[in-house]
């Protein structure tokens, strides 16, 4: 009786025979391979079809009247106002000026912000002390409504772009500042010890060990805080500003136009979703060593 010999290394996920052949494996690799390229397929497939059963059903309800689309408005009305907006410009000005008013406040926000939220996040994580003295204070800075705090900057820093600026920081830092600190504080403690007895600075533990082992904690959350940044130059700009997608959002709304409304915000989306796709690819080359999600 031919009987296959296995071989699994410890911690092997499943074990392989030793008489399996190069060719065999290699025939292995090119069906997974395709089983992935099917599911990739699949997986788009089903989402146009969710996007197709929603609008569709929209649509349909909006035509017929089961909804009023005075209030929900119907995806050919979006359509529509996007068109006339690209063609004719908003009432504010060109549609391209608003959405760079935007973006440009999104991007100075996000960088402010995520820098800020790492540095302090690393540096109380990496000392007790004033983790201890300013967990109080961040705690209830964080607890304050982001709208007051919008309010606020209006006031203080006027109609600018420097008060949407502010708002935007705020909605990141805490973000990106608790994931920092929670991966300074995550880090193996075994391998700072070890790098210790080498005769490491602490210095050079927070660069070559601590700041490495809390960056996947890092750039997960800057992936979701540009997000938080949109959020927060658009609701700074709906409370008060000259130009922005904020802005035009309040002025469809005080128009009544909720065609208006929802083509603005299907218009963010479309910006958040090319920063998503920016950032994940920025994502995958820094963490080239982790091994690949399925």
């Amino acid at each position: 009786m031919n009987t296959a010999v296995l071989v699994q290394a410890p911690g092997a996920a499943a074990a392989v025979p030793a008489s399996l052949s190069d060719e065999a494996l290699a025939r292995e690799s090119v069906r997974a391979q395709a089983a992935l390229r099917r599911r990739k397929w699949v997986i788009i497939g089903l989402r146009l079809l969710f996007l197709f059963v929603v609008l569709g059903g929209w649509e349909l309800a909006a035509s017929r009247k089961w909804i009023d689309p005075f209030f929900y408005s119907q995806p050919s009305l979006i359509w529509e106002q996007i068109v006339e907006w690209v063609r004719d410009g908003t009432s504010q000005g060109p549609l391209w000026v608003q959405i760079a008013v935007t973006l440009e406040e999104t991007v100075i926000g996000f960088l402010i912000g995520g820098i800020g939220g790492i540095i302090f996040g690393i540096v109380l994580g990496r000392n007790k002390l004033l983790a201890d003295v300013f967990s109080l204070y961040i705690k209830i800075a964080n607890s304050i409504p982001r709208v007051v705090l919008g309010s606020v900057f209006v006031i203080a820093l006027g109609l600018g772009m420097a008060s949407k600026v502010a708002l935007a920081v705020v909605m990141v830092f805490f973000v990106v500042f608790g994931n920092a600190f929670q991966g300074v504080i995550e880090a193996d403690k075994y391998l700072i010890a070890n790098a210790r007895i080498l005769g490491a600075s602490p210095r050079q533990v927070t660069t070559a060990v601590v700041i490495p082992s809390a960056m996947s904690w890092i750039l997960a959350s800057l992936h979701v805080s540009f997000g938080f940044a949109l959020v927060g130059a658009v609701v700074g700009e709906f409370l008060g500003a000259k130009q922005g997608m904020g802005l035009l959002i309040a002025t469809a709304q005080g128009a009544f136009n909720a065609s208006g409304v929802f083509a603005a915000m299907i218009l963010l989306a479309a910006v958040a979703l090319v920063a998503d796709f920016v950032l994940t690819r920025l994502e995958k080359r820094l963490l080239k060593w982790r091994p690949a999600a399925f």
